[in-house]
């Protein structure tokens, strides 16, 4: 399997899916996530079971997110992925309460992988303003 086949993989059963008991059969040690601007975890490096909470509580407001990969490219250790994503609003999510409005965004995200193939980190690039302007219209008055 290629890197970019089991970021796909990854993509699908542990962000699409949710699967979070698969999240060890993808990551090293160690995952850093070391640009990710109004990511929390920004700058943390997280152990299998921190990216776990990582994701139960990503996933929490928007149980049915979906990412659509657009395009993979790559280089040495990593792959570059851009995507689009989708998910209803479901619950409470910081100061927006639930208003199950359908919410969109876009980015670009570079993974990294250690030589056994299992990701180490990422860089990410993510439209996170977008997302807040269309959780504030969707907003109760």
């Amino acid at each position: 399997m290629t890197r970019r086949e089991r970021l796909a993989a990854f993509i699908e059963r542990i962000w699409n899916e949710g699967d979070a008991e698969a999240a060890s059969s993808f990551l090293g040690p160690a995952y850093v996530v070391r640009h990710d601007p109004g990511d929390p975890w920004e700058g943390q490096t997280l152990d299998p079971a921190g990216f776990v909470e990582r994701l139960r509580l990503s996933r929490a407001p928007f149980p049915d997110q979906r990412f659509t990969i657009e395009h993979m490219a790559e280089d040495g250790d990593a792959v570059v992925m851009t995507w689009r994503w989708k998910a209803t609003h479901l619950a409470d999510f910081g100061p927006f309460p639930a208003s199950g409005k359908t919410i969109r965004m876009t980015g670009a995200t570079v993974y990294t992988f250690d030589e056994n193939d299992l990701l180490t980190g990422h860089w990410q690039i993510a439209d996170r303003l977008g997302v807040y302007r269309q959780l504030q219209e969707n907003a109760p008055s």
